[in-house]
């Protein structure tokens, strides 16, 4: 009986212990992260997200020129033909 409550006792000890550490470990990184005064992360995301937004745009822009101008109306076109056949 005595043995069985040591073993429990013992895995709770190292439970708690694994818990202590964990909670450590989160505090120390988010020390560390608070410290850290660069905003590279910040500037370098932005400017990223703005470049792909404007590049999305410029392509999007592109393609619906190209099909409102040139792909469009051939299509229409063979394809009233298509229909409009007459023996």
């Amino acid at each position: 009986m005595t043995n069985s409550l040591t073993n429990t006792r013992a895995k709770r000890t190292g439970i708690i212990a694994c818990m202590i550490t964990a909670i450590v470990l989160a505090v120390c990184g988010a020390k560390h992260a608070l410290a850290n005064k660069r905003a590279e992360g910040f500037v370098d995301s932005g400017v990223k997200i703005l470049i792909a937004v404007v590049i999305g745009a410029l392509l999007l822009a592109g393609l619906y020129l190209l099909f409102s101008g040139t792909i469009l109306p051939t299509l229409t076109q063979r394809i009233t033909d298509l229909f409009n056949y007459a023996p």
